[in-house]
């Protein structure tokens, strides 16, 4: 190749998906650096690399080109700023994977040859665990319970759902009484939901969310989140007579005035984590207030209600919503919770020393998890795994 050995390393981890985030933007610095496409490696060169630990198949390597593709000819469209990471990579990257789509046909073509020969029997593996899919249910005031997919319909007098996201009519009551409905998240599962004042919110795998029909007017915009993972794209308070959106969740409530901000709640996790990526809120504890600025995350002990505060790297914790897992310095036990309520899993380790291994690296969420673990063990991270019906066990 014709760059130093550094790059050299850096591509080759490229190839095999293991880039650490800040990884991934020197790779992009590298690339948007080139002026001439005969510094890219050679088709040979991939191939080379791809012979030691290969990851995909042709079919998934022609995949990531097309939607590498998709996603940056889509570049001008998008309005979220702090996306730019994943989509100056995947612009920046797209010649890259042609060629590395390009060593996938060729290592087809000669893995064929190799089969006239000698022909090899293959077991295929029938507990692949899918990712999650658009899947959600509406609970009514009532308590009617409505089940909403991925390819169904719905619309009421107040809202209407495509399958994928639920939209409430803009509708500002004028009454004291609020009617409040929930919207239910389960594990290997997603959605979104615009609530009627245009404040639009991301859900994450197991997350209930609690909302009212409609917000009286000039009052306070409140919501829950009674559990679980949610991002939140508030309309501002200037569009509303200067009412505040306010969100509870546990031990906790942010006060919202305009702006973009993460938080993440789960039942079975003594900490919740509120990231702040535009605008500004205050966090109110039991301890006190605190304001947050952008690129800032507040950590709340849920057991000692202690609070701590620092400058984060935003990207990490809001990619789910951006179909990516981006994992830093995470332990492997913390990184299975994450991908056990994407893929609708229970884990266990028969090592136990390897619960506290570290990852660092970006995943795919639409890869299945026989694909994600084989990552995985060719960090080095585990030996071996097994998939039984909805248990893996890691060793």
């Amino acid at each position: 190749m014709q760059h130093d050995i550094h790059i050299q390393n850096l591509l080759k981890k490229f190839i095999l998906n293991q880039c650490s985030p800040k990884e991934v933007d020197e790779v992009v610095r590298y690339f948007e650096g080139l002026t001439d496409s005969n510094q890219l490696p050679t088709v040979e060169e991939v191939l080379a690399i791809l012979n030691e630990k290969p990851l995909m198949s042709e079919a998934d390597a022609v995949r990531i080109k097309n939607e590498i593709l998709a996603i940056s000819k889509k570049e001008p469209e998008l309005d979220f700023k702090k996306k730019s990471r994943f989509v100056k990579y995947a612009a920046a990257a797209a010649l890259f994977v042609g060629i590395l789509t390009t060593a996938y046909f060729f290592k087809d073509i000669v893995s064929q040859k190799q089969m006239e020969v000698a022909p090899a029997i293959v077991k295929q593996n029938t507990n692949l665990l899918k990712p999650g899919t658009d899947k959600a249910m509406l609970t009514l005031s009532n308590g009617k319970q409505v089940v909403l997919t991925n390819g169904t319909s719905l619309q009421t007098q107040n809202a209407k759902c495509n399958g994928e996201a639920l939209i409430y009519a803009s509708n500002k009551s004028s009454t004291v009484k609020v009617v409040y409905n929930y919207l239910t998240i389960p594990r290997g599962g997603k959605f979104s939901i615009t609530l009627s004042d245009g404040t639009r919110v991301w859900l994450n795998s197991e997350t209930q969310l609690k909302f009212p029909v409609a917000f009286v007017e000039g009052k306070t915009r409140a919501v829950e989140l009674v559990y679980g993972e949610a991002y939140f794209d508030v309309s501002p308070s200037t569009m509303h007579k200067g009412a505040h959106f306010k969100v509870a969740s546990r031990k906790q409530e942010v006060d919202v005035i305009g702006t973009q901000f993460n938080i993440k709640a789960y039942k079975d996790e003594t900490n919740s984590y509120t990231t702040l990526v535009e605008g500004k809120v205050d966090v109110n504890m039991e301890n006190g207030k605190q304001r947050l600025v952008p690129n800032q995350q507040l950590k709340l002990d849920l057991k000692t209600n202690n609070a701590l505060v620092k400058n984060i790297d935003v990207y990490n914790e809001i990619s789910w919503k951006e179909g990516v897992f981006s994992f830093e310095k995470i332990t492997l036990r913390d990184m299975m919770k994450v991908l056990s309520r994407w893929y609708d899993f229970d884990f266990t380790f028969k090592n136990k020393a390897i619960e506290n291994e570290i990852f660092d690296g970006v995943l795919r969420k639409n890869q299945s998890l026989d694909e994600i673990l084989k990552s995985i063990k060719n960090f080095k991270i585990i030996k071996n795994y097994e998939i039984k019906d909805k248990q893996v066990i890691l060793e």
